[in-house]
């Protein structure tokens, strides 16, 4: 797989993100224009200046009147896109393009999700009529199925494993509990993690992420304009996307340790961005921590970690805000909540904070300090074996 990528091509000059929670009192219209407004009031601009925007969401509207109702938008282009949990992101991604191709000076990309009042939990879909392969799993049940397959083939116990979960359980809710607008904003101790009702398999209510209501946005515009509107904007290094072709459930040789899917996105992405090393030049990642064990896994997948290695390194805290390389800064899926077509686009949000300096003394990753420039992303819609992949890398810096 291979892409020719728009690098320092486009940058985003402003980005908005409202508190991801149960908004009762909030519909999807006033979330729009929050995280709008936000981030019309980071670049300097008005709903005036974009020529076109890119709406992600799953399930909270069927089209682009969706944004262009509640922004009260003036006959401009909307296009409403949905790919799974990776909704957010797609949106970024289609309105980079349109700015990196010439078509428009200036995009909005804004995702939003309404899940609380529609009474389900997760993604708001019924199952399609398939050949009878598909699986009937839940998806924690789905995704319990990485911990005996990663304990298996890498003989690590099942009770240790389980430590392992807990600890990123602990780590995410650690950061968001120094993130106003994250979910859960409480530090939850390992022995209440530990002891958590069981879900699915060995999945606890603190290995899951939770469900919630939230929207954010970013603005760009190409590269070389960037400074007319932001004194620091970040610079987009990559966008990648990969479809598998969700043979998993029924490949006998797929072993529920990886996503392929991940893998092939991510080194594409390393491929346009530059980088041969991405531990040591990344300086954090916001991941797609559906699930405990998604996380461990995709520590492997991203480069992070030697295959079978990563459980030890969530353990030695490689992964802590303090640690080589920070994951989550901003608490994940797991502590600020996964409104599906707002999440990848709060995961660019973090890095918009941390790499430009502005994430709180107390949530601030300590490899900005040695030097570190960028920052990953990466969002997961499906289930082991059958999922879709997007990952970005984004700078403070333009290459030389």
């Amino acid at each position: 797989m291979a892409s020719n990528g728009i690098r320092d091509r486009v940058a985003i000059v402003g980005m908005g993100c409202t508190p991801f929670g149960e908004h009762w009192d909030k519909g999807a219209d006033t979330l729009l224009i929050d995280a709008a407004t936000d981030a019309f009031g980071s670049a300097g601009v008005s709903v005036d200046d974009i020529d076109a925007f890119w709406l992600g969401t799953y399930g909270s509207g069927i089209s682009g009147l969706t944004l262009s109702r509640p922004l009260k938008l003036d006959y401009k282009p909307v296009s409403r896109l949905e790919n799974m949990c990776a909704t957010g992101s797609e949106a970024f991604r289609n309105a980079c393009y349109a700015v990196a191709s010439g078509a428009y000076d200036m995009a909005m990309a804004i995702g939003v999700e309404k899940l609380k009042d529609s009474g389900f939990s997760g993604l708001v879909s019924t199952r399609p009529v398939d050949d009878g392969t598909a699986a009937s799993l839940t998806a924690p049940a789905l995704f319990s199925l990485l911990s005996p397959a990663y304990a298996h083939k890498y003989g690590v116990d099942q009770a240790e494993l389980k430590d392992v979960f807990t600890r990123i359980a602990w780590k995410n809710h650690h950061n968001g509990a120094r993130n106003p607008r994250a979910q859960f904003r409480k530090e939850v101790a390992k022995e209440d993690i530990a002891c958590s009702p069981i879900v699915a398999g060995p999945l606890g209510i603190f290995d899951c992420s939770g469900v919630s209501d939230g929207s954010a946005a970013a603005v760009v515009v190409r590269a070389e304009d960037a400074h007319r509107y932001c004194d620091n904007p970040l610079y987009v290094k990559a966008l990648s996307f990969a479809a598998g072709p969700a043979a998993g459930p029924i490949d006998p040789g797929y072993d529920y340790t990886t996503f392929e899917e991940v893998v092939r996105s991510a080194a594409d992405a390393y491929t346009q961005a530059g980088i041969t090393d991405p531990r040591a030049e990344i300086a954090m990642a916001e991941v797609h921590d559906c699930f405990t064990p998604t996380e461990l896994v995709l520590m492997e997948d991203l480069g992070f970690a030697e295959r079978g290695s990563a459980w030890k390194e969530v353990l030695a805290g490689t992964f802590d805000l303090d640690g080589e390389l920070a994951v989550n800064p901003d608490g994940g899926l797991k502590s600020f909540g996964h409104p599906i077509g707002a999440s990848g686009l709060r995961m660019l949000f973090e890095c918009w904070l941390q790499l430009r300096g502005e994430a709180p003394a107390d949530r601030r990753v300590a490899s900005l300090d040695r030097g570190r420039t960028l920052g990953l992303t990466h969002n997961l819609g499906g289930s082991p074996g059958e999922c879709v992949s997007f990952v970005s890398v984004v700078g403070s810096q333009p290459s030389a």
